[in-house]
């Protein structure tokens, strides 16, 4: 019987571990790890199905389930009663026997997971002892009052539940007040410790970044905190940190071959930390890219990428730094503007940092941008490419080279050579593979290049430019895009102006195949009609363009007068109509005379009535505009009649007019063409009212012109400047802006109330009738005060000059009597010296 007892004795499984909530879980980084290292324990774990464990554990070999539930309860209510018999002090806290193991945390605080509260162990003692009184009385009323006792317990748990939700919040809202008070106290504080953190890892960093390569990872996870000046700070840390640990050369990716051979520790070394400096500067360049697109970061992250552009341009991930560089060339932003188009010039300057690969790449960025956006950016996009720097043989062809090379004997040509045999062969060629990989790797260390290898990036360089510009002129060209208006300076077309002086600078580089394609472009540009009678369009380009087209047109005839022959009479036609158009506060007076200088001055000597006609429209145009304009065209004036001695019968004051006959026997200043002007038949009454110009540099020259009249044609006066139209007319501007006085600047409502007071012209009658009679001693005391003050100011300077001069001489003296003590004192040591 004692046996069969055993055998039938009912073994429970202990009690499960209680269910906890995802948020309450803690996982470590250790865990992290093991999953990352080990996935497929994981998956096999996933796999799993928890039920079935959960019946498997829970499950009774050969018993009913009712009568292991009623097992279950007898075993709980055994343990309640024992708990309510044991004494424990009221301060004890009651845990739980799963959780009874308390946690330690970094504070150093001793932590339980589940702490009971003390009035649920009081209402399971005064249970106990109500449960014990019962047992005391009768059977039946013990079995009438067991649950009216559990009914009475869910009542009371259900009333707890109840009220916890009023009381909780009353005791909690005091230290939820706390926690703010001391985040908000705390801000300053873990804003001081994350910038110490910043240095320290940046310091690290620059110290030793072998070691240290790994604080690249806390640097970026700082750069995504959620205080904004943080940000800030970490990207300028880490440009810091990039520029100075970048490599000089370009860290490739390793092969399959290369990662499969054994290596040294050093070596393995090495490729991690090349591996993770290509991981972060990558990771760094796509967050700069992504803060580019707020505001608030726009200014910072641009100036990240220009600085990371120029410091290190031969390193990896070029193109997308060039790419968001050149994007923002065109910004609104001034300042972004002027980074990026700084950098890019920098770029094309130092072109010893990449050996010349990035220039290619940004010049065709460059061009690819102007084709997506119609030619609608600003200037300062295409203006960067004049920093572009080309060899000056580059225009010449390499079949010319080829033939200067000495040619081989036909004898040895003719001679037959004996093959080789194979195990020659192999040597040869496994010598020249060994030889190609050895300067494969020579030029990948070394930013030197082949003079081949430089002229073809050159070329290529060469032809996205002119790709670019003839582009731009086309779209000029196109009479149907002009109403188009554009936010830019320029008007419809802002970038002509910087293409046109592209090609007046590279003009010696052109094919001869585009010349004259390019100068029948030049010559609509400017605005030439072969009916001189027609209308131009309303939205023509600007005077200043004109003249532009004009000079670039002259530059490519003359860097290719051998090769080129075409007729520019045309653009001469042109600018004799520009002239009278010019405008000074619309144009650019520095344009004008630059097409003086080109057409007329650096040319050869001019046709008499083509000359004639410009010095009679020099003249006129000399009397109408500033003393900058007005020197400028003195002086191509000049240079035309030193030229053109016949032309000097213009000076004569005839009653006639000019002493020489042409086929029109009359000037007519209107006139489109300098041909049918009639010059020759007047005279340059002009110069007589330009003597008596308020600026002596214009007066002076219109005199000293005026007495080559009395000189004869073999001789010429004395030259007052050997300055050329555009110099003496940047002299003059200078000047001119350097001796204007420096007032305070107007106010916003002094500049409204001098607009306000208009001039206006009163008639005789109004004059007349108003009282502006004035008695003459006040007049006369009016202006002897006012003479007097011109006096006194007259004296002032008198006095002040006589000052002066007193103040210098005393000087001098000063330093003569200095001089001759030094004098004495080097004798005396000479004497002493002779003495010894």
């Amino acid at each position: 019987m004692g046996k069969s007892s055993k055998k039938n004795k009912v073994i429970l499984a202990p009690p499960l571990p209680p269910e906890l909530d995802d948020d309450e879980i803690v996982v470590s980084e250790d865990d992290f790890d093991f999953v990352k290292e080990n996935p497929e324990h994981a998956c096999n774990i996933a796999r799993q199905d928890i039920k079935a464990f959960d019946k498997f554990v829970t499950r009774v070999a050969d018993h009913d389930d009712e009568k292991v539930e009623l097992l279950y309860e007898e075993r709980e209510r055994k343990r309640r009663a024992a708990a309510a018999l044991k004494p424990r002090n009221d301060d004890e806290l009651e845990v739980d026997p799963v959780d009874a193991l308390p946690v330690k945390t970094l504070d150093g605080n001793v932590v339980y997971n589940r702490p009971a509260k003390k009035a649920r162990s009081g209402d399971e003692a005064n249970g106990v002892k109500s449960r014990s009184q019962d047992k005391g009385a009768g059977a039946t009323q013990g079995s009438q009052k067991e649950p009216k006792g559990r009914s009475n317990k869910k009542e009371d748990s259900k009333l707890q539940n109840v009220q916890s939700p009023t009381e909780v919040p009353k005791e909690n809202l005091h230290s939820v007040v706390l926690e703010e008070v001391k985040e908000e106290l705390s801000s300053d504080e873990l804003f001081e410790k994350k910038k110490a953190q910043l240095a320290e890892l940046g310091m690290a960093l620059l110290e030793d970044p072998e070691s240290n390569i790994r604080s690249l990872n806390d640097l970026l996870i700082l750069c995504n905190d959620m205080d904004q000046k943080i940000v800030q700070l970490g990207i300028m840390s880490l440009l810091a940190v990039f520029r100075d640990i970048i490599p000089s050369y370009r860290i490739r990716q390793l092969t399959e071959k290369e990662l499969a051979v054994e290596v040294s520790k050093e070596v393995k070394k090495t490729r991690y930390y090349e591996y993770t400096l290509i991981r972060s500067y990558k990771a760094y360049l796509q967050k700069l890219i992504a803060l580019e697109k707020q505001p608030y970061f726009y200014l910072v992250a641009v100036r990240c990428l220009c600085s990371l552009l120029d410091a290190a341009p031969h390193f990896n991930f070029r193109e997308s730094l060039l790419a968001s560089v050149v994007k923002n060339l065109s910004s609104s932003n001034d300042v972004a503007r002027k980074l990026c188009c700084e950098a890019i010039r920098s770029l094309f300057r130092n072109e010893g940092k990449h050996r010349g690969e990035a220039t290619i790449e940004a010049v065709r960025l460059i061009a690819a941008h102007v084709k997506l956006h119609d030619c609608q950016l600003h200037p300062d996009s295409i203006e960067v490419c004049l920093s572009l720097k080309f060899d000056e043989d580059l225009g010449k062809d390499d079949s010319k080279e080829d033939k200067l090379k000495p040619k081989k004997n036909k004898r040895y040509q003719n001679r037959d050579v004996t093959k080789p045999s194979e195990k020659k062969k192999i040597k040869k060629e496994m010598l020249s593979k060994a030889r190609q990989e050895v300067r494969a790797d020579l030029r990948a260390v070394s930013f030197t290049l082949d003079p081949k290898e430089k002229k073809m990036i050159q070329r290529e360089t060469l032809a996205a430019l002119f790709e670019t510009y003839f582009r731009i002129l086309k779209h000029s060209m196109n009479t149907s895009r002009y109403k188009t208006t554009s936010v830019f300076p320029g008007g419809s077309h802002p970038l002509l102006a910087p293409c046109l002086e592209g090609l007046g600078k590279f003009s010696h580089l052109i094919d001869l195949d585009f010349m004259s394609e390019l100068i029948a472009c030049l010559k609509k540009l400017s605005g030439y009609t072969d009916h001189q009678g027609e209308i131009l369009p309303d939205n023509a380009l600007s005077v200043s363009e004109r003249l532009q087209c004009c000079i670039v047109a002259f530059k490519v005839w003359r860097s290719n007068l051998e090769a080129l022959n075409v007729d520019l009479q045309d653009f001469f036609v042109q600018l004799y109509n520009l002239i009278l158009q010019y405008r000074p506060d619309r144009d650019h007076g520095e344009v004008l005379a630059d097409a003086l200088k080109t057409l007329l001055w650096e040319g050869k000597q001019q046709d008499m009535l083509r000359a004639a006609a410009f010095i009679k429209r020099l003249a006129t145009f000399a009397l109408s505009f500033g003393s900058a304009e007005a020197i400028s065209a003195l002086i191509t004036l000049k240079h035309l009649l030193q030229k053109n001695t016949k032309c000097r019968n213009m000076l004569e004051n005839d009653a006639g007019g000019g002493s020489l006959s042409s086929l029109v026997a009359k000037y007519d200043p209107e006139a489109k063409d300098p041909y049918l002007s009639g010059a020759l038949a007047t005279v340059l009454w002009e110069l007589s009212l330009l003597q008596k110009h308020y600026d002596p540099s214009v007066s002076g020259m219109a005199s000293n012109v005026l007495s080559m009249a009395n000189l004869n044609a073999t001789q010429n006066p004395v030259q007052l400047s050997s300055a050329n139209p555009l110099e003496a007319y940047k002299d003059l501007s200078m000047g001119r802006e350097l001796s204007k006085p420096a007032g305070k600047v107007l106010t916003l409502k002094c500049k409204r109330k001098r607009r306000s007071k208009e001039f206006v012209a009163l008639s005789p009658d109004v004059l007349r009738k108003a009282d502006c009679t004035v008695g003459e001693d006040e007049l006369r005391e009016k202006l002897q005060s006012h003479f007097a003050v011109l006096r006194g100011i007259s004296e002032n300077e008198r006095l002040r000059t006589e000052l002066n001069h007193t103040l210098s001489s005393i000087n001098m003296y000063k330093e003569y009597k200095k001089q001759k003590k030094q004098s004495k004192k080097s004798r005396i040591g000479r004497k002493k010296v002779t003495r010894a």
